[in-house]
């Protein structure tokens, strides 16, 4: 072992976990991510609507505005460039009654103040010429929302590291990290096995798991570590392809509506709703499809009775609880906790994919080149 083994540590393989090391490893810094998973991005990475978004939704000068307005664009043309799947199909955000008139028109107003400009109001009359399946009272059409192949794209940056040095080590759990004479000393589990490697940076992208992971830190104060509150939200599928389009009823609580996504692979899913609990879990209820067809005939009212079938559940991380007003992105770097070499990642739901190549040069930009690391 070298008095350092690395320059950037990253804790978990998700997507942008992913873009992180990989926009260190292409500043020129050696590079070791750390997943517990045996495959990247097996957690909230592969378990959401997959979806490149527009940026509509978020507060002004917000980190979720601007990476991911920014990083849309860089995702967009990082899959032109390595020809990862994806397509710009555009989204209606619709409004089903004469009351969420304020509520559409606030939102427009608020994608226009985050730089989307590309927005175009729809009469219901010219939403059923585009999409006869929906209804509504009003709509906007988003141009710049498409879908993506999420895990294409997390083999691609996968494979970008690799091809600058970087490693990937699977089925290995981060268990703590000390400061001690510049550098942090990282204890790792894998397969039973304690390895300690010493890293200048460490970069905690662990996901669902980046509260706990901090707390295992030493010399970080748990005033600097949020609260944990897990919203599982479930997907439900149909047969067929009614819409051509995505399409978004408003926001509610802790969620952007169930909506209707598309797959690249033509299929349809309707998700996901929000439902609070306490610990990790991926079963499928299938009595939720109760919930959902009200909700989705606001919109499509001519969901057959019977026809949706569970698909999949997903988790996200929020730092911000039930009735709480919604939490942004928050990037704990050692300007505000005073651990020196020590960035984490708080709050990585959606639009997480999409702000991914930011969120990656944001941490790089931390790091700083590698003249700053002492390389």
């Amino acid at each position: 072992m070298s008095s350092v083994d690395f320059d950037v540590v990253v804790v978990g393989a998700g997507v942008v976990g992913l873009a992180a090391a990989r926009a260190c490893a292409l500043g020129g810094h050696r590079v070791l991510v750390t997943e517990q998973a045996d495959r990247i991005g097996s957690g909230i990475s592969s378990r959401n609507s997959q979806v490149v978004h527009g940026g509509l939704y978020y507060p002004e000068g917000s980190l979720k505005a601007t990476l991911c307005v920014r990083g849309r664009e860089a995702l967009y043309e990082y899959c032109r460039q390595r020809g990862i799947a994806h397509q710009r199909c555009g989204k209606l955000v619709v409004a089903t009654n004469a009351s969420q008139q304020d509520q559409i028109e606030a939102i427009f107003q608020q994608a226009a103040r985050n730089g989307v400009g590309d927005l175009v109001w729809l009469s219901s009359a010219e939403v059923r010429q585009l999409e006869p399946e929906v209804f509504c009272t009003k709509a906007f059409l988003s141009p710049s929302t498409g879908i993506i192949d999420g895990h294409a794209y997390m083999s691609s940056l996968a494979g970008d590291l690799e091809a600058r040095g970087g490693w990937i080590s699977l089925q290995t759990r981060f268990e703590n990290a000390e400061r001690d004479a510049g550098s942090f000393r990282i204890s790792a589990r894998s397969q039973g096995e304690l390895t300690v490697v010493r890293s200048r940076w460490l970069i905690n992208s662990a996901g669902l798991d980046a509260v706990a992971v901090a707390a295992q830190v030493a010399g970080l104060a748990p005033r600097f570590i949020p609260k944990l509150y897990l919203a599982k939200g479930h997907y439900f599928a149909v047969s067929g392809r009614p819409f051509k389009r995505l399409v978004y009823p408003l926001p509610v609580a802790g969620g952007l509506g169930v909506h209707a996504t598309l797959q690249l692979d033509g299929g349809v899913r309707f998700g996901p709703d929000v439902e609070w609990v306490e610990h990790v879990d991926y079963d499928v209820n299938p009595d939720r499809a109760t919930l959902f067809y009200p909700a989705i005939r606001r919109y499509w009212p001519n969901l057959p009775p019977g026809a949706l079938r569970p698909a999949y559940a997903g988790l996200r991380p929020k730092i911000a609880g039930p009735g709480q007003p919604a939490a942004d992105f928050e990037i704990s770097a050692p300007a505000e906790h005073g651990v020196d070499g020590l960035i984490n990642l708080f709050g990585i739901e959606s639009p997480g994919l999409t702000a991914s190549l930011a969120l990656g040069e944001a941490c790089a930009g931390l790091v700083g080149p590698l003249s700053d690391s002492g390389s």
